[in-house]
């Protein structure tokens, strides 16, 4: 009867919780939402100081997790010198929004060792790194440890112990990473783009502290709570399985942070690189989690062998990670609406990371409440949940760092995500060894590594299964290399090759796509008086910067972000001039803006191949202070070629409209697609161009893209300055803080393209 009688209590703590739960909760749901939208505005922030390459962005979140990890560790210790630890937890929650709203301010305190010592040894990576590392560690590690401590202080606190803490604790989870995809979605869909990174700083902090407040308030009554609150039920475990799930917790934590890093480079062969895209794909994941650790409430809430569910979780989820991708192949090329953002998110990741969702918490309750004594206080509690998430963190972090950095510069994407899932599947087998009837589980373990073997068997090349229905059936990959930064593929039809970087066409050898990029290059060499220093920011197929090189006493220096693009560009020497092998080319792989913010050398024309501005990351290289930048590197005479292309009227004003802010004496040319920005009137002389003109090598080459004569130069020519301040009037413009564009969604606009009929000029305005 007393058995019976615990049992009662149970189901009833966890199916009818108390209205100091629920209160709980829904705060726990609020700091989640909080915390999730600090890790993207950090990592954007961050980004640009450090740039957009995958080590920077790693280093950044290995001290975010880093972070997290110690605060976990450090629970226990906290809960041994106060006496609620709700009370703690608010206070945790007020000092995460007063030291976050702080961090644009420390970042940039902090930068100057970043920039010194890229200055010194801009070259050694180890050491770059290194610097990086000690410029966010005082940046995010206050906050980041306070939030490590928030889930196990709550796990002592007098609301969450007793019988039923495993499903209490649960909820929290489930809430909190519910929080989480809401702060994915809020931020990635609304915030920044509506009101801009501060303002979303300080929305955050401003729930942080609303949590904070109410906490305390929901605190009063724990001291009184705390001296009658209920052991926690204890569950009965062996050594053996203790250490197994510690175990397999870490290589959870590891294998799920590498896959989430391949199923978004998966993905983005299915889907358009928009920052909505990677949202979708985080909201996902986290929305699956959450939605397992509800399901989990429900499972932890009934007496059963936990052990065994576990062992089983392990198995589906490997098993899940398999069959999940070949079903996303298969009804993507049967042409299902998987096609789609939300619905290809959803077939990919979702199976997979509610069991997951699921798992964590059952194993949280098998190790965290195992043999514990009789009235075991609110510190053993703390120790053991935060020992526990600190162990899953850790793993979380090798697993960025080696999905990125090793497997899939070494396996590619589809034999990472059979690896990965084979992690699962080592980790179903270890709890099933550990388990005390280990022999029971023979079958199913046996079943369960043959299903996983046979479809990893099954499984196709996701970054060639793809191309039928995305690109064309006539289309063939010629060539790919897939590394830490990007994924490059070249495609042909047997009479024009193509290049892809994680699904974006980046450039082709199409006489209209080459003739576009050689009028990037020739241009603004053409309308300089004497150009020797050269800058160009990004690679693609090397088209632009091939142009460039051909004219007499051009130095030439291009930054590159990616290392497979650079390999990439030798399969189009054949339009880029053999790029590569130009003795007066020096090309450096490394984020475009941070070289620009870093460097001491100044140019004579600085020019980019083209960028679209709604791609993922791409708003930071049309913003007025990446333009400022530009303008900074410049020498006094110089010129910046800025490609602006067709698009919807209000994006191509406010492009047009910042590049005016930087430069006041832009000129409009070729139709309207290409802008020359200069730091004076910009004037040509006919003696210039007849010097250009001079070089054979040069006239072949202008003749080859309709640039023979002074003549054709001058029809280039479409409007001035003043005509363009007319066109744009006043307006927004795009800034770090409120990327409008690449958050387009926020940015309300017509379809339809620019009505230039009003924008005109004539050459004599620049030709003398």
């Amino acid at each position: 009867m007393p058995d019976a009688g615990l049992r009662a209590r149970a189901k009833l703590a966890t199916l009818v919780p108390s209205g100091r739960l629920v209160a709980l909760v829904l705060l726990f749901f609020c700091s989640g939402t909080s915390g999730l939208i600090y890790q993207v505005l950090w990592l954007r922030q961050l980004s640009l100081v450090f740039g957009v390459t995958v080590y920077a962005a790693s280093t950044v979140l290995a001290v975010f997790m880093a972070g997290l990890a110690i605060g976990s560790l450090l629970a226990g210790r906290v809960v041994a010198r106060v006496r609620r630890p709700l009370a703690a937890f608010g206070a945790a929650e007020i000092f995460i929004g007063l030291l976050a709203v702080c961090t644009p301010a420390g970042l940039g305190a902090t930068a100057v060792i970043y920039d010194t010592v890229h200055a010194a040894l801009p070259d050694a990576l180890a050491v770059v790194t290194a610097a990086r590392f000690l410029c966010a560690v005082p940046v995010l590690l206050g906050p980041t440890i306070l939030m490590g401590l928030t889930l196990p202080l709550l796990g002592a606190s007098s609301i969450v112990r007793g019988t039923g803490a495993g499903a209490r604790l649960s909820a929290l989870y489930a809430a909190n990473t519910a929080g989480a995809l809401t702060g994915a979605l809020l931020a990635g869909y609304e915030l920044i783009g509506a009101i801009g990174m501060q303002r979303t700083y300080l929305a955050a902090a401003a729930v942080n502290v609303m949590v904070g407040v109410g906490a305390l308030a929901l605190s009063r009554g724990d001291e009184r709570a705390e001296a009658q609150a209920e052991a926690s039920a204890s569950v009965e475990t062996t050594d053996r399985a203790r250490r197994a799930i510690a175990i397999v917790i870490a290589l959870s934590g590891a294998a799920s942070l590498a896959l989430e890093i391949v199923w978004f480079r998966i993905l983005l062969q299915f889907l358009t690189a928009t920052t909505y895209a990677f949202t979708t794909m985080l909201a996902t994941v986290l929305g699956g989690i959450a939605l397992g650790g509800a399901i989990s409430v429900r499972v932890l809430s009934k007496p059963r062998d936990w052990h065994a569910t576990l062992v089983r979780m392990f198995f589906a989820t490997g098993i899940a990670v398999v069959l999940s991708l070949i079903f996303l192949i298969w009804s993507f090329n049967a042409g299902w609406r998987t096609s789609a953002t939300i619905q290809a998110c959803a077939a990919a990741i979702l199976p997979a990371a509610i069991l997951m969702g699921v798992s964590f918490p059952i194993a949280l309750r098998l190790g965290a409440f195992s043999n514990m004594s009789e009235g075991a206080a609110g510190r053993s509690i703390a120790d053991r949940v935060g020992t526990l998430y600190a162990l899953n963190v850790a793993g979380a972090i090798v697993g960025a760092l080696a999905g990125g950095f090793v497997l899939l510069p070494w396996l590619g994407s589809q034999w990472s995500l059979v690896v990965l899932a084979g992690v699962f599947i080592l980790g179903g087998l270890i709890l099933a060894a550990a388990h005390p009837r280990r022999s029971t589980f023979v079958i199913a373990s046996a079943v369960s590594f043959a299903v996983y073997v046979a479809g990893s068997a099954m499984l196709s090349d996701p970054m060639t299964a793809t191309i039928g229905r995305r690109h064309g059936a006539e289309q063939r990959e010629v060539w790919r290399h897939e590394g830490a930064q990007t994924a490059v593929s070249i495609l042909s039809n047997g009479t024009q090759r193509t290049m892809f970087t994680d699904g974006v066409h980046q450039a082709d050898d199409s006489p209209p796509m080459v003739e576009l990029h050689r009028i990037i290059g020739h241009l603004p060499m053409m309308l300089h008086a004497a150009p020797s220093r050269i800058l160009v920011v990004g690679l693609g197929g090397g088209t632009t910067p091939g142009a460039i090189s051909l004219h007499p006493g051009a130095s030439l220096d291009i930054v590159e972000l990616s290392e497979s693009v650079r390999l990439a560009a030798a399969e189009f020497a054949h339009v880029n001039y053999d790029i590569l092998h130009r003795p007066n080319v020096r090309l450096r792989v490394d984020d475009g803006r941070n070289y620009l913010r870093l460097t001491d050398d100044r140019y004579d024309v600085i020019t980019a191949d083209v960028i679209h501005p709604t791609v993922a990351g791409a708003g930071i290289l049309y913003s007025r202070e990446y333009f400022s930048l530009i303008r900074r590197a410049l020498r006094p005479d110089g010129l910046a070629m800025q490609w602006i292309g067709n698009r919807p009227e209000e994006h191509y004003k406010v492009l047009m409209r910042t590049f005016l802010e930087v430069f006041p004496y832009t000129t409009l040319w070729q139709g309207g697609t290409l802008m020359v920005g200069s730091l004076s009137p910009l004037r040509v002389s006919p003696g210039t161009i007849d010097e250009h003109l001079r070089s054979p090598r040069v006239r072949a080459a202008l003749a080859d893209v309709g640039l023979q004569s002074a003549e054709a130069l001058r029809r280039l020519y479409t409007a001035g300055p003043d005509a363009l301040r007319r066109f744009v009037g006043p307006g927004e413009i795009l800034t770090d803080d409120r990327p409008l564009l690449e958050f387009y969604s926020s940015f309300r606009g017509g379809a339809e393209n620019p009505n230039l009929s009003s924008v005109s000029g004539t050459p004599a305005e620049v030709f003398q």
